[in-house]
């Protein structure tokens, strides 16, 4: 159904209301205000939506339109059915042939809703008076009477008053009993050929006789509609068949699309609600595996498991062990859950859940919608993360475990978009939801992304893009906080994929009006390089083999890196000292030939004749292998953390290699790296260590050191040059980033007194800072992976005096988050223009310098420091972009 269909369906539902404006509209079905005020133009230009009012503007839908809108039951259903239209369109041309319509067929197997599908055509026809509103529907199930034919003729006919012991009275027949109505013969196929025959009369002239009579013919006006299982041309009377010409095949539920069944499964549980009094809660998890399981019997069964599920989810409600009324996939039968694992098959149905997420669709006997609607409580990946956190730490799980977790959720998330069909079809229904703005944002970053990586994406990385950009431009209007708990880890693993999402954010806060937190561009950087790995071939993949001697020097490395990063990806073969070559290189081989799959591989060797083996194993096994020796644990991680990321051979061998520069490196690097991964609070007193011991227990209990980054160290002070050389001893081995203190301490550094802390007031000010610093911590490590054109270490200082001028001048400091987008902004910036790469234009320029002159001027004068040391000119674009990330809503005040 496309978008502006679903509007005008709500709009009719909710015209009885008096009118309703776009806000109301679209907040209620969880579209962008935008693409509904556009479609309710549309249909007030069609004349089918009337508006009304001046400021707010209400919509109603049109007096015709309405009717219209409604439509018949019969309609409706089609609409939610849509395999079933041709059924209809047969049994609505039956219901109104003249005079008095025509004879049907329903041909189905078991459960597929033949009965149903009856009681429908009843009520088409009293709808368009075909047939009068107290008409009767009859049912009549024909195997109750297969094998006694007098009976069943008594039954159809009716029986005469004396026509045999016990037929006192005379006794009408079903055909009587119908008269202006319908007589629906279910199981028709199980009518001897007797009973068939007996109907010849009826069907030919409209006249039949009650058993006993041989004169009197009665007339009834009466529309058959017959059901079977079977194949009426093996089972029925040639004879009869000809009789009845509109034969209609009603699908079974396998031959249904996906849409059809999720109409079906909410139509169940929304009927159980209303049975029960109560919203019954069903899990997503519970709702794919009721769209994949095998259902034999068809809507039948998946209508009796549905019951039996919804009675189970309310003996746990009534005898306490639920809170409410709830359905997860924990508690269905085996047989329904066992579509759980059924991802091949349905690879669409998890596919269709994208960019939904919901942890729980609510059913009540008010719902009208058929579908998981993307509403205001609608979650995605955010809130999936949010949600899945919290139940976890409810559960009592260990912050290791619920990142780990957290990890395989977003694992997912983007694994479920690479199975995405390429076929055009799925974008009509991705388009008409997310609407053609976001769809040209995507194309728009797409492009950009393309250009700068030097790789093609796919049409699933569209199509998950949409949805997922859809979703948090959403979340951003709404205010809620976007959150990415992998955001360092995508910021250093992949550099310039978050290098191209934070200009994919430039795109979408110019074409939305809005600023995307830097967490967001984590979440972008992702589809970029799970597209990346997703066209690696197979024969590209590496296999990391550590080889050493000692009785267990390879397999140790081994496992302490299989453990480390939680996978099977690093295998480990032990060399004693007195083992010929020859031995450990035929082990070797042989271990090769077992893998699953050729795969090229990465030898770790230690030493002596193991860094010869390569070239024999490439011409022997026709594969790639590259050797590094002096292999070390640290070799050992990165080239099994690139190998598992999916990387080709010569990829993965360079970042390998680069572990020895980075060995040869330490010495010279440490004290820089100490000094910035080592940070100090100091308690001070003059009185004696009690004190500063106190404080420091007080800020211990209180503050986050974020994995001891950061310590708190109590000082007793006697004299000035005491704490001269204290302060500068320290200063050595860190930095300090604030003191607490009875006296003030020559020391460019907050400081806050004994009072503060021991009341509370500067405690979150203190961690407030101890986030910032550890922050810009990250930073600095990430900046060494994404600049081309100049050292990290080299421009960090200067970026973070250019970002403390401002805030010093405009009486506010960064939020943290803000912070990180500040300072990879301008490093890639600066970066950029060393590099003569092309840079964004800002949106109205002009305008927005004349509102923001003074903050321009003070951005402005504050990057004179860069442009000064690297000899460039900052253009004024630029200046416009740094300058927005320090508007009051980004920052706090001092």
């Amino acid at each position: 159904m496309k978008r502006i269909d679903i509007v005008r369906k709500r709009l009719g539902e909710l015209s009885a209301q008096g009118g309703v404006t776009a806000g109301e509209l679209a907040k209620d079905l969880g579209l962008s205000r935008a693409n509904v005020s556009s479609d309710l133009n549309r249909m007030c230009k069609e004349g089918s939506a009337e508006k009304f009012g001046i400021k707010p503007v209400y919509y109603k839908i049109s007096s015709p339109a309405a009717e219209q809108n409604a439509g018949s039951l019969l309609d409706r259903f089609v609409r939610d059915n849509p395999s079933l239209y041709h059924c209809v369109e047969q049994a609505k041309a039956a219901v109104l042939y003249p005079p008095h319509g025509m004879h049907m067929l329903l041909f189905g197997e078991t459960g597929v809703g033949k009965s149903m599908f009856a009681e429908l055509i009843y009520q088409y026809a009293r709808e368009r008076k075909c047939a009068g509103k107290d008409a009767p529907f009859i049912v009549f199930n024909c195997a109750d009477y297969a094998n006694n034919p007098q009976l069943l003729v008594s039954q159809l006919m009716g029986t005469k008053k004396g026509t045999y012991t016990g037929a006192d009275t005379d006794k009408p027949g079903l055909l009587e009993k119908a008269d202006g109505g319908f007589l629906f013969l279910d199981e028709v196929h199980r009518l001897p050929p007797q009973g068939q025959e007996m109907l010849f009369t009826f069907i030919d002239r409209g006249v039949y006789r009650r058993l006993g009579e041989t004169e009197n013919e009665r007339k009834a006006t009466v529309l058959l509609i017959c059901a079977t299982t079977e194949d009426p041309d093996s089972t029925l009377l040639k004879t009869f068949v000809r009789r009845i010409p509109m034969i209609i095949k009603i699908p079974n539920l396998s031959e249904r699309n996906m849409d059809e069944r999720l109409n079906l499964i909410s139509h169940f549980f929304r009927n159980e609600s209303a049975r029960l009094g109560k919203p019954i809660s069903v899990s997503v998890n519970s709702m794919r595996a009721l769209l994949s399981y095998c259902c034999p019997n068809n809507v039948g069964q998946l209508k009796n498991d549905i019951l039996i599920i919804c009675a189970k989810a309310y003996y746990d409600y009534i005898s306490g062990k639920k809170e409410d009324l709830r359905v997860v996939s924990f508690d269905l039968p085996d047989n329904i859950k066992q579509g759980l694992y059924l991802e091949t098959t349905h690879r669409q149905i998890w596919n269709r859940l994208i960019g939904i997420n919901k942890r729980y669709c609510v059913f009540d006997s008010s719902s009208k919608e058929l579908l998981l609607r993307n509403n205001e409580d609608a979650e995605n990946i955010y809130e999936m993360i949010e949600n899945r956190t919290q139940e976890m730490k409810e559960r009592g799980i260990s912050d290791e475990e619920i990142s780990k977790e957290i990890s395989n959720e977003i694992r997912l998330y983007y694994k479920n978009f690479l199975d995405i069909s390429e076929h055009p079809q799925d974008f009509s229904s991705i388009t008409n939801l997310v609407g053609v703005e976001v769809m040209a944002a995507v194309d728009k970053i797409l492009m950009e992304a393309q250009k700068t990586l030097a790789r093609n994406f796919g049409n699933n990385i569209r199509y998950g893009l949409a949805v997922h950009i859809y979703n948090s431009i959403n979340r951003v209007r709404r205010g809620r906080k976007i959150i990415n708990p992998q955001l360092n880890l995508i910021r250093k693993e992949h550099a310039a994929e978050f290098s191209v999402a934070l200009d994919s954010l430039k795109i979408l806060n110019q074409e939305f009006n809005i600023t995307m937190p830097i967490d967001e561009a984590g979440f972008l950087a992702a589809f970029f390089y799970i597209a990346h790995l997703d066209h690696i071939k197979e024969n590209e993949k590496v296999q990391v083999i550590v080889v050493a001697h000692g009785t267990a020097t390879a397999s140790s490395m081994a496992a302490v890196a299989n453990r480390l990063l939680d996978m099977n990806c690093v295998i480990g073969i032990d060399a004693s000292l007195d083992e010929n070559p020859q031995k450990v290189y035929s082990r070797l081989k042989e271990c090769l030939l077992r893998l699953p799959q050729k795969t090229n591989v990465l030898l770790l060797v230690d030493m002596g004749s193991l860094t010869n083996f390569s070239s024999d194993l490439e011409e022997e096994l026709k594969i790639q292998v590259k050797t590094i020796p002096l292999v070390s644990t640290l070799h050992v991680l990165e080239a099994a953390r690139k190998a598992a990321l999916g990387y080709p051979l010569d990829y993965v061998y360079q970042e390998t290699l680069s572990v020895n520069e980075l060995l040869t490196e330490t010495s010279r690097s440490m004290p820089n790296k100490n000094k910035l991964a080592k940070m100090f609070i100091l308690t001070i007193c003059t009185t004696g260590e009690g004190s500063a011991q106190l404080l420091k227990n007080i800020l211990d209990s209180q503050l986050n050191y974020h994995n001891a980054v950061c310590e708190t160290v109590a000082l007793k002070l006697v004299d000035t040059e005491s704490i001269s050389t204290r302060l500068a001893s320290i200063s050595n081995i860190g930095k300090i980033i604030c003191i607490v203190s009875t006296f003030k301490i020559d020391l460019d550094v907050a400081q806050f007194g004994l009072t503060e802390v021991l009341e509370g007031n500067a405690v979150q000010e203190i961690q407030r800072i101890i986030d910032k610093e550890n922050t810009l911590v990250e930073i600095g490590q990430t900046l060494a992976n994404m600049l081309k054109n100049t050292d990290s270490h080299y421009i960090f200082e200067d970026i973070r005096g250019v970002i403390q001028q401002i805030e010093t001048q405009i009486q506010r400091q960064l939020l943290s988050d803000v912070l990180v987008g500040v300072f990879c902004h301008i490093a890639c910036m600066v970066d950029r223009i060393l590099g003569k790469s092309p840079l964004s234009k800002f949106p109205d320029k002009q305008a927005y310098i004349e509102k923001n002159s003074g903050l321009f001027k003070i951005v402005r004068s504050s990057c004179d420091r860069l442009e000064n040391k690297f000899e460039i000119r900052i253009p004024d674009d630029e200046i416009c972009y740094i300058a927005s990330f320090f508007m009051p809503e980004n920052c706090v005040s001092e």
